[in-house]
């Protein structure tokens, strides 16, 4: 049987219809990824998946026993609380367990019968099969694989990708079978979505996922599904096999378009014709002309992209940057930071999350002052800024007074203008669409939105902000294509790597501590360059180690025997003192707050045994 079923649902807003009579189903080790236009309906149905919407027709089933957790793309976390109370007041599965064992504990204090003692072994069963005993100790160790040690920080204080990085932890804390993730890679930085996509390549993970993250998708995914204009289409392989299937369907579908409307045209002209008198031949043949019709009018033609606005001319000085510093108290953005911008210039900015990438956006932008240092901005410079926070707009403004408020009419590359209405077609917003309020607008539509006012601007240099959060596939594609074709400078702070790719050839790398390093380099070069470096440092620390053991004249001190000896003991009464903590663990007359003191215990004697353990083999090297 599937991990899980979904039956002919349907899901409608209105008169707007986003699906119909969806059926699929993910068997254990499926990697699926959900493909579809922003305002398709993909994260709704990830939502009706997890219980959160309600589809209009149609079931979803899950197998009997099957654990399942859901990644929304914005994370709801109440700014008061710190990431500890967070954690707590989550209610996991495994807390719920541990806290019904703990509260049957007491129960047979009072009556030691049969019964709770039958429903006690049941709940022991399941606390093995959890690996709930050493829950707290879990839960450490999946905040330190994110770097959310400081369990003390309130969520008021974290980063957007810190937020997310908390929504991964707690998502994978219960070690769910099934996942159901919205943007899993929104706000993570390069270091972290490699770690994820290595995580979720396990045979053993099954996940549900939407993602605009291509080589992501290429690399996790075995099964594409992908939702357009209501129908569902089913494709096994990874992407790029996906890519190729869509394009025969279409290649295909567009070929009996084509035949059905030439087709349309003679039998139009045969009905026009026609004496008024029909026989049951022709009154058939009319039949055909009006199912051939509805075929030929329901084709929906795919409006494309074309951005070619034209740019603002660039001088000679663009945009220069000497000695800059910046700093926020104690942690330090940039030290002395220079660098002129040449016309053409396509730079990737990369860097952990909060190494302050954004920062030195606001300083080249003015949105910021920076603490010394000059920085010097060409007269004929025309900065567009499209940040990660978007353009602040009020909600109750349709979407075609946005453009309007920029510009009536805009001019073309080629010397020709168009319409503020033609441009939000070509940029897949149809007139039925433009006369829409913001508030109505999907956070994809919105972003897509905010995207083509700050083209609009005919900007000469073009500032990138992670632009491809919440951004569906044909708009990454199309603004893509814009971007290789722009002639000015172009500065992109981006997650995503294939877009990185496709649109520079040299990175700013924010290292921390104010350190950047200028490489002229694709990312995929840079991250090749730095795997063979680590392999190399890694292959010349054992060759240092292996030269220390076989050189006979390297003399080992007395302190470093007398340490040796030591650790020897040390490490013994550590394996004694480890072995007699999990034995406590195995009582089950333990409280939930005595659990948790030995796991806590448990977790710093395993901690210093391999410590300790580590330095041992360091020294036994020597002799």
């Amino acid at each position: 049987m599937n991990y899980l079923s979904v039956d002919t649902i349907s899901k409608s807003y209105g008169e707007r219809v986003l699906f119909e009579s969806i059926t699929f189903g993910i068997s254990k080790g499926d990697k699926i990824a959900l493909i579809a236009n922003n305002g398709s309906g993909k994260s709704t149905l990830l939502k009706i998946i997890a219980s959160i919407d309600n589809p209009d027709e149609g079931k979803i089933s899950f197998k009997k026993g099957v654990s399942t957790a859901y990644l929304p793309q914005v994370s709801d976390f109440d700014d008061n609380l710190s990431i500890r109370e967070v954690i707590d007041n989550t209610p996991t599965k495994v807390r719920q367990l541990i806290k019904e064992y703990n509260s049957h504990l007491k129960q047979i204090e009072k009556n030691n019968n049969t019964l709770n003692n039958n429903i006690l072994e049941e709940l022991t069963n399941k606390m093995d099969k959890y690996n709930a005993w050493d829950y707290d100790s879990r839960i450490q160790k999946v905040l330190s694989i994110f770097n959310l040690n400081d369990t003390q920080k309130k969520i008021s204080t974290l980063s957007g990708g810190q937020k997310k990085r908390l929504s991964l932890a707690l998502l994978l804390i219960d070690d769910p079978e099934l996942l159901l993730l919205d943007e899993p890679t929104n706000h993570l930085d390069i270091e972290m979505i490699e770690w994820l996509e290595k995580y979720l390549q396990q045979q053993s993970i099954t996940l549900l996922m939407v993602t605009h993250d291509r080589y992501f998708l290429d690399r996790v995914c075995n099964r594409i599904l992908e939702l357009e204009d209501g129908t569902l289409y089913n494709h096994k392989g990874n992407y790029s096999y996906f890519l190729e299937k869509r394009a025969i369907r279409e290649s295909n579908f567009n070929t009996e378009l084509s035949k059905a409307g030439k087709l349309l045209k003679k039998e139009l002209e045969w009905i026009r014709q026609s004496p008024k008198a029909r026989t049951t031949k022709s009154k058939a043949r009319i039949n055909s002309f009006n199912t051939l019709k509805k075929k030929v009018s329901g084709k929906k033609i795919k409006q494309e992209l074309k951005l070619d606005v034209k740019m603002s001319r660039v001088g000679g000085k663009i945009l220069e940057l000497k000695k800059v510093y910046k700093s926020y108290n104690n942690l330090k953005i940039l030290q002395g930071f220079d660098y002129t911008f040449k016309k053409g210039d396509r730079i990737g900015i990369i860097g952990k999350n909060g190494v302050g990438k954004s920062t030195f956006l606001n300083i080249i932008t003015g949105n910021e002052t920076a603490d010394s240092g000059k920085i010097n901005i060409g007269e004929t410079i025309v900065f567009g800024y499209f940040s990660q926070n978007g353009i602040e707009i009020k909600e109750d403004k349709r979407v075609i007074d946005c453009l309007k408020d920029i510009a009536e009419v805009i001019e073309m590359s080629n010397g020709s203008k168009i319409t503020a209405s033609q441009l939000l077609t070509h940029f897949m917003f149809p007139p039925n669409a433009q006369h829409t309020y913001i508030s109505k607008l999907s956070g994809g539509e919105q972003r897509r939105l905010f995207l083509l006012m700050t083209l609009m601007k005919n900007p000469n240099f073009l500032i990138l902000d992670e632009p491809t959060n919440d951004l569906d596939l044909i708009t990454l594609n199309r603004l893509e294509e814009f971007l290789i074709d722009f002639q000015g400078c172009l500065l992109i702070v981006s997650h995503d790597r294939y877009f990185m790719d496709k649109l520079t050839n040299h990175l700013f790398i924010f290292k921390g501590d104010g350190v950047i390093k200028d490489e002229y380099s694709t990312y995929s070069e840079f991250r090749q360059k730095q795997i063979e470096e680590e392999k190399e440092n890694k292959s010349t620390h054992l060759n240092t180690k292996n030269e220390l053991k076989n050189n006979k004249s390297n003399k080992v001190s007395y302190k470093d025997k007398y340490e040796y000896e030591q650790l020897s003991k040390e490490i013994q009464s550590l394996e004694k003192d480890k072995k007699n903590l999990e034995e406590e663990l195995i009582n089950q007359s333990l409280s939930f707050e005595e659990i948790q003191g030995i796991s806590l215990k448990l977790n710093e004697v395993i901690t210093e045994l391999d410590s300790k353990t580590d330095r041992w083999i360091e020294l036994d090297e020597l002799f």
